[in-house]
């Protein structure tokens, strides 16, 4: 298994002076996000699938034990601010329980039933895509919950560091991340996490892409609950409706931090008329400005 090989490049890697050791870790994220790569289509063909599974319904649920499953949970838990995206439609399944997050529970990514009885517990259905991570490709827990998950009708996506594995196997789609042998060998939490992670923000960013949920490069579904996030929406809608930042405020508190809906008030519709023609689009604002459906577009 390539990710608990000892690369013989760093067998003496603890002798060597520390800023040598740290040019070869900064080396092995590089290989890391490399390794995308070649994973490109796989990464990309489940995006589009996920999207359309997404469409109106369902959950993005993930899965992982140990430094994969922390990561998932981070790459999830930043959909809500980020893109409003409703906390019940994500949902998490660490082996060991949400304690595992911060502290090892051992033997817990070993549990198989527990993986797929998670899946019955989470009532798992045809609306939900579910991702697993395994940095072995042969966690049990998690490749039991992505073949129960499957069976279940979901839509599975299974990410894994190394070629033919069960995970590879059981998913509808199979993302090999061939990152190979750790500068420490069997340290997941570096290449194979980089990659992990970064995958994930190219899965969760392309949903939200199909979703309408990003606007010009701009995140107009973002949550402004905050002063830095208030003056970063009035700026998007400044940007959007070519109005000054009164203007901008203004409009952001009748949609009451809507960005979307705020836009549509700057360039001169009432409250509810922004609400309707927004509706229309199911919430895309490029597709209602684009078809005319407001003033100012």
């Amino acid at each position: 298994m390539s990710t608990e090989a000892v690369d013989p490049r760093f067998v003496d890697i603890d002798a060597w002076p520390i800023g040598k050791a740290m040019e070869a870790m900064w080396d092995g994220q590089l290989e890391a996000i490399t390794a995308l790569r070649a994973a490109l289509p796989q990464i990309t063909a489940s995006t589009v699938a996920a999207a359309i599974r997404l469409r109106t319904v369902g959950r993005l649920v993930y899965v992982g034990a140990g430094t994969s499953g922390r990561v998932a949970v981070q790459d999830g838990a930043e959909l809500g601010p980020t893109f409003s995206w409703p906390p019940e439609r994500v949902a998490y399944v660490m082996a060991g329980g949400n304690g595992a997050l911060l502290k090892s529970v051992e033997g817990a990514e070993d549990d198989a039933i527990d993986g797929a009885a998670q899946m019955d517990l989470l009532s798992v259905c045809h609306d939900d895509v579910v991702i697993g991570l395994t940095a072995s490709g042969a966690t049990p827990f998690t490749v039991a919950a992505i073949i129960r998950a499957k069976a279940l009708g979901a839509l599975t996506i299974g990410v894994a560091n190394n070629p033919a594995t069960p995970m590879l196997e059981a998913a509808d789609f199979p993302i090999l991340l061939k990152t190979g042998s750790e500068v420490l060998a069997g340290s997941t939490r570096m290449k194979a996490g980089t990659a992990q992670k970064a995958t994930l923000n190219l899965i969760s960013t392309g949903i939200m892409l199909a979703q309408g949920r990003v606007y010009k490069g701009l995140m107009v579904n973002m949550q402004a609950n905050n002063a830095k996030l208030k003056k970063r929406a009035a700026r998007m809608i400044m940007q959007l409706a070519d109005c000054n930042e009164a203007g901008a405020m203004d409009a952001l508190a009748v949609s009451e931090g809507d960005i979307k809906l705020a836009v549509l008030i700057a360039i001169g519709n009432d409250l509810h008329l922004a609400k309707q023609g927004l509706a229309q689009y199911g919430g895309n604002l490029r597709k209602a400005i684009e078809n005319g459906a407001f003033k100012g577009a």
